[in-house]
């Protein structure tokens, strides 16, 4: 994790930004020492967005499903 000045983080502050995406968070420290931590905000997921699955099942099998389904 990258160690950066207030000055520095003032002139470079979307390459810091972009950097703390990339790396999990960056650090900046003023100069009476105090040191601060960048990190991106944890965005909420929708409960709707769920990861895909593999199958070997074909698109026509999952529709004849779908109909087969909706006409009982």
């Amino acid at each position: 994790m990258k160690v950066y000045t207030y000055s520095q983080a003032r002139q470079k502050l979307a390459q810091l930004l972009d950097e703390a995406r990339q790396e999990g968070e960056v650090q900046i420290k003023r100069r009476d020492g105090q040191t601060f931590v960048l990190k991106p905000a944890k965005e909420d997921d929708s409960s709707l967005n769920v990861e895909g699955v593999q199958t070997d099942v074909s698109l026509y099998e999952i529709n004849e499903a779908i109909r087969e389904s909706r006409e009982k």
